[in-house]
């Protein structure tokens, strides 16, 4: 897969894909990145690529002409004029859909995602009626430039690119992962130790020491038994869930045992807090 950034910083991200699992991707070759200076495309003396927006207003919007050209340098025509097919053009704003695990998917099955880095107010929207498949925010708050969100959406998606985690399976059960319905069933002839997320948080992880300052590992992740470690696990989940991000219950697949998990949960919170 190959990701191609549109920025007026393109020092931004110089050392950032220099480290864990982007590097190893793009090491191996299954993933490539294009870092592309917008400035490049403004060709008067000053490379100037924002100007003052219509209509008043603080701040200034970034020009659509150097981006066309950009984009144009892609091969990225207007969506009018173009076959997309395998490719997507996203221009990264806080005015954007919220970036999910769910999107992230999505965009893994591509062959090719184009990041246009807004900056300053915004960008022109011309630019986003004319070549962009859509808006992508990463969350409700604003930064100062499209260049950590692209960053954000690179590192979310590559993980999900065939063969770019060691383990495959690591993408399946964490936070916001697949459902058990859609994961295989036992390996190897060992049962799964875990649930599939199913959109719910991940579950508590421990490792060796088995005691630290006083605080032991839970003993039902010593005993072996995988079907009372699956069990402990999917408690965990729905608590931490209920916990951080009770919005994310409505949504979730919940199995009948789930649910009665989560209302006894609900029943111990609710007379713990009396």
């Amino acid at each position: 897969m190959r990701f191609e950034i549109v920025t007026i910083f393109p020092g931004f991200f110089s050392g950032i894909f220099e480290h864990g699992i982007v590097r190893r991707a793009v090491a191996a070759g299954r993933v490539a990145i294009g870092i592309h200076d917008l400035r490049a495309f403004a060709h008067d003396r000053h490379h100037t690529v924002d100007d003052r927006p219509f209509g008043g207003g603080e701040g200034m919007v970034l020009k659509p002409e150097p981006i066309a050209e950009a984009l144009g340098s892609l091969g990225i025509a207007t969506k009018t004029e173009g076959n997309r097919q395998g490719t997507r053009v996203i221009l990264l704003s806080a005015q954007g859909r919220r970036l999910q695990q769910s999107i992230a998917r999505e965009l893994a099955s591509l062959d090719r995602l184009v990041l246009v880095c807004g900056r300053y107010e915004g960008v022109d929207e011309r630019i986003n009626e004319l070549y962009c498949d859509e808006e992508l925010s990463i969350g409700d708050y604003v930064l100062s430039g499209g260049e950590l969100a692209a960053a954000v959406v690179i590192d979310t998606v590559a993980r999900l690119v065939p063969g770019v985690l060691g383990n495959e399976a690591s993408s399946e059960f964490e936070s916001f992962g697949a459902a058990d319905a859609e994961i295989a069933a036992d390996r190897d002839g060992v049962p799964r130790s875990q649930h599939g997320a199913g959109g719910l948080l991940d579950y508590p992880h421990y490792t060796r020491p088995a005691e630290f300052a006083g605080l032991r590992v839970p003993a039902v992740l010593v005993n072996g038994d995988h079907q009372q470690i699956r069990r402990w696990r999917r408690e965990q989940q729905l608590r931490k869930t209920l916990r951080n991000r009770p919005d994310l219950l409505e949504g979730a697949t919940l199995s009948g045992e789930d649910r009665e998990l989560l209302y006894a949960i609900r029943a111990e919170e609710q007379k713990r807090t009396r």
